[in-house]
């Protein structure tokens, strides 16, 4: 049997969150990696993508570009629509020409967040903004025109790259002494670095299966997502007090638990939108992120 080819990874949205966290796990694990930001290229242009495929022999692509401005989305439906719809729609045609696989990165957004109990792959969807309803048309463009591909959930996305709620909070806690945060929302926050880990398992478990013949039930959509449900109020307070312990917070603020309707915005959050990290876990070995490790390693290093 000859030598196993080496992967090769394709990467898109390489100056997001997610992309960093790819990009410094590629590295790490010296696994050749073309990044491609905005700058770069753009996800729409099919020649400069194919010549990149074909000249790098990349083995699979990593789609970690999207458009998450949520409230802005309602505002600006086409860039949403460029980004989060076309651009993997290219990317899945890319896939199927070339006959590797596609991993792309979705979210909780694509359900309601009526359901009490946390949400399944097979549970129906049912976005209710322009967010969301460009997320769940990107994914049902990959699922029209693409035959290998992961399509991977995730939630509340936190790390020590770009703007995040993690971040935000740090922030505010040294701006003022009482702050107000909605405690009606309950999700599963995930460090991106994480993500990116799980992806890059799962891309390795592709890659080394025999000339990819994998039983279709391991293509498909999973979730992903941190370990434990909160609110935005108790994430917020987990992160002040893992700063406080780790005296990077002189004082915890007086945080008020407010209602949703006390903080409109123009696009409606899921209220409950729990995702189940069981299915991946099942097929791939990959274990849900224990977020609130990961909250006092970035605390800690943003602290140092």
């Amino acid at each position: 049997m000859s030598a196993q080819a080496a992967m090769h990874l394709l990467v898109t949205g390489a100056n997001g969150q997610l992309g960093q966290c790819l990009a410094d796990q590629l590295k790490a694990q010296n696994i050749a990696h073309p990044l491609l930001s905005r700058q770069d290229a753009d996800i729409n242009d099919t020649v400069v993508l194919e010549k990149i495929i074909a000249d790098k022999g990349v083995t699979a692509i990593i789609n970690a570009a999207a458009y998450t401005a949520v409230d802005k989305a309602e505002f600006e439906p086409e860039l949403a629509i460029r980004v989060n719809v076309d651009g993997p729609t290219v990317l899945a045609k890319l896939s199927a020409r070339f006959d590797i696989p596609l991993l792309h990165v979705s979210t909780d957004y694509v359900f309601d967040g009526n359901k009490q109990t946390p949400y399944i792959e097979t549970d129906e969807t049912g976005p209710t903004g322009v967010y969301g309803q460009t997320k769940l048309d990107g994914e049902l463009a990959i699922q029209r025109h693409a035959t290998k591909y992961i399509i991977m959930r995730t939630a509340w996305v936190f790390s020590e790259y770009g703007n995040n709620f993690l971040k935000t909070m740090l922030r505010l806690a040294k701006e003022r002494d009482t702050l107000g945060v909605v405690a009606d929302q309950i999700g599963c926050p995930t460090f991106a670095g994480d993500i990116a880990q799980a992806l890059i398992s799962v891309a390795q478990q592709l890659h080394e299966s025999e000339e990819q013949r994998l039983p279709e039930a391991r293509y498909g959509i999973y979730h992903y997502a941190g370990d434990e449900a909160v609110s935005w109020h108790g994430f917020a307070m987990a992160i002040f007090e893992e700063a406080h312990q780790q005296g990077a917070l002189a004082n915890i603020p007086v945080v008020n638990a407010i209602a949703t309707q006390d903080y409109p915005t123009p696009a409606k959050r899921p209220a409950h939108s729990v995702l189940s990290a069981a299915k991946i876990g099942v097929d791939y070995a990959v274990r849900a992120s224990e977020w609130r490790i990961s909250v006092g390693e970035i605390v800690r290093d943003i602290a140092g």
